[in-house]
């Protein structure tokens, strides 16, 4: 089996050796250290000496030959050769048939001798020629034998060629060590051009076709590095120059393939170190640093880089959570808080148009709002029995139980009137409410406790929301005059004010209603009785009016500009928003709002929680 050069050896195991060493540990050896610079400077171990004397000379050794020791010689002559003593001393045969051939020209024996010797030298000459691609002794050992042969007969065909054939394998040697010593010091360039001078002289010369198979491994290891190192720019550039040497083998493919893995696994602990950072304090600044770091070694359109962008842009917008995901918060004591709908970040015109003919003073001016990040609002109206929750837990005595009366509704007078013993637990008319109603007969205040109580129990910030949360999420996205459009309801928009609705007694029917509208409840719908708007919520326009966050101001005029509630410490009127059951249709506008004293009761208004997120 052919032997590979040491520096062919070297060359194309020393990255595999230096690839299979443990890369986890904290302090790697001096050794592991050294050999590691070493690759990193393209340095390949070149060992002995391959250097070449181009001296062909050779002086036979003396020999005497005594009168009458002629036959006596050839027979010594005649051993040696059969023994393949050739020339080393006066003993081999060359020398002594050359001494018998000086004596007596004419001994033919001494002639024939001579030749048979040549024919052996030459032989011996040619293995050594077959050795000497990766044996430097087997060269040296050609130059003796030409040297020998030159001697013998110089104008011999055979060995002429044979002269010929070590000098062609002094210039493959000399080629070969260059590139040899070229790679082992990452010249790349200059090694390629001597193994393929090598190869031009005698194609597919073995050693140097392992030499181009040791550049390209080189540049192969050249652009694994760079790519642990997070350079795939230089990886693909080491790789493209690594792909020209041998095209038709599938070396450059795998290792492309394996610094495709090594992007891929680097772009992965970039996103999820980008995504672990997100919850931490200033994480969205560390991500955006990860995402950076990725966008270096990603391809355009990269789906993973393009997950972290979106991450951060919902981490920025919303932390953990995304637009229209619905949640709820563990309670303390046990049990969960109310749904919870995120909503999207974004703007919107809050307030009446100039234009609108059904627009006061006091929705205006219209002013432009924007949230630059979501919050989260509960999808309904707090209920009944998210109420009772709350009571039973604190034990608080609100409003109406403190002072033993609420508004509640007379179908006899199709009035409101105030009614002994009503509170949270009872329906809008008085009667016990069930878990599924939407509470009323609740204050301002009784509201802002139960937010409270929430923020507590779940360890979230909840409130109720500002009239700039209220008002765009009622117009999820939209800028009619009605939460839906600017046209008549739709069926199952909601519980409104309809032509078509009846008393439980069929005694009464609205005198101011949206035509042709119906909605089968007289009162207060329980909640998710109607189809949610666009963004998931329910009964915003109608059912119950609600509570918000603002003081009452009689215009927007120096409202605050961020959305966020306008309020003046110990204000004692608050804003009601969202029309109700009993609501004018010019009521149910998404503009519309009206003050109530913040300890008012009554049995048309509930209202509902948000939560920062």
């Amino acid at each position: 089996m052919l032997a590979i050069p040491r520096i062919a050896i070297v060359a194309l195991l020393l990255p595999a050796l230096l690839a299979g060493c443990p890369r986890d540990r904290e302090q790697p050896s001096r050794a592991e250290r050294q050999a590691r610079a070493e690759v990193r400077a393209g340095v390949v171990t070149v060992s002995g000496d391959d250097s070449l004397s181009q001296t062909l000379t050779w002086r036979a050794p003396a020999v005497q030959i005594a009168e009458g020791e002629q036959a006596r010689t050839r027979k010594r002559a005649e051993a040696a050769l059969k023994a393949g003593r050739l020339f080393a001393d006066a003993d081999s045969a060359i020398p002594l048939y050359l001494a018998l051939a000086k004596r007596d020209p004419g001994d033919k024996a001494a002639q024939a001798g001579l030749r048979r010797a040549l024919r052996d030298l030459l032989a011996d000459g040619e293995r050594a020629l077959a050795r000497s691609d990766e044996d430097i002794e087997a060269l040296r050992r050609t130059h003796d034998v030409a040297a020998v042969a030159r001697v013998v007969d110089g104008d011999d065909e055979q060995v002429q060629a044979f002269l010929a054939r070590v000098d062609s394998a002094d210039t493959l040697w000399e080629l070969n060590r260059d590139g040899e010593h070229a790679l082992a010091n990452a010249r790349y360039g200059e090694a390629l051009a001597k193994f393929r001078e090598a190869l031009a002289l005698e194609p597919r010369q073995p050693r140097a076709m392992q030499g181009v198979a040791a550049v390209e491994s080189a540049l192969i290891r050249r652009a694994e590095l760079a790519g642990e190192d997070g350079d795939f720019a230089s990886a693909q550039r080491w790789l493209a120059d690594a792909a020209k040497l041998r095209p038709d083998i599938g070396t450059v493919p795998d290792a492309r393939a394996r610094i495709e893995r090594m992007r891929s696994a680097r772009i992965a602990r970039l996103r999820d170190a980008g995504i672990a950072a997100l919850p931490q304090m200033n994480g969205v600044a560390e991500a955006r640093k990860r995402l950076a770091e990725m966008l270096l070694i990603a391809k355009p359109g990269d789906p993973v880089a393009a997950e972290l962008r979106e991450r951060i842009d919902l981490a920025q917008h919303y932390g953990l959570y995304r637009p229209g995901q619905t949640f709820t918060d563990a309670i303390k004591h046990g049990g969960r808080g109310p749904q919870m709908v995120v909503l999207p970040h974004g703007a919107f015109r809050m307030g009446s148009a100039d234009g609108d003919r059904l627009g006061v003073d006091n929705e205006r001016p219209q002013r432009n709002i924007r949230f630059d990040r979501g919050f989260a609002m509960s999808a309904t109206e707090v209920t009944v029995g998210e109420f009772r929750r709350f009571v039973n837990a604190t034990g608080r005595r609100t409003r109406a139980m403190r002072r033993g009366f609420s508004m509640a509704y007379d179908e006899r007078s199709g009035n409101f009137a105030r009614r002994s013993h009503v509170d949270w637990s009872s329906d809008y008319a008085g009667r016990p409410a069930a878990d599924d109603q939407p509470v009323l007969h609740v204050s301002a205040k009784d509201a802002d406790a139960y937010a409270h109580w929430l923020t507590e129990q779940t360890g979230k910030h909840y409130r109720l929301p500002s009239e700039a949360e209220f008002e765009y999420a009622l117009r999820a996205g939209g800028s009619g005059i009605w939460p839906w459009g600017d046209g008549a309801p739709p069926a199952n928009a909601g519980n409104f004010t309809g032509a078509r609705d009846v008393s439980p007694h069929g005694t009464r029917r609205w005198n101011n209603a949206f035509a042709g509208y119906g909605d089968t409840y007289w009162g207060p719908a329980p909640v998710r009785r109607f189809k949610p708007n666009a963004w998931g919520l329910h009964d915003l326009s109608g059912n119950v009016g609600e509570w918000v966050a603002d003081c009452w101001h009689d215009t927007y005029r120096r409202a605050p500009k961020d959305g966020a509630a306008w309020v003046n410490p110990g204000c004692r009127t608050r804003v009601i928003r969202g029309g109700s059951w009993a609501s004018s249709p010019e009521q149910t506008r998404s503009a519309w709002r009206a003050p109530a004293g913040v300890d008012n009761t009554n049995a048309r208004v509930g209202f509902r929680v948000v939560r920062d997120i």
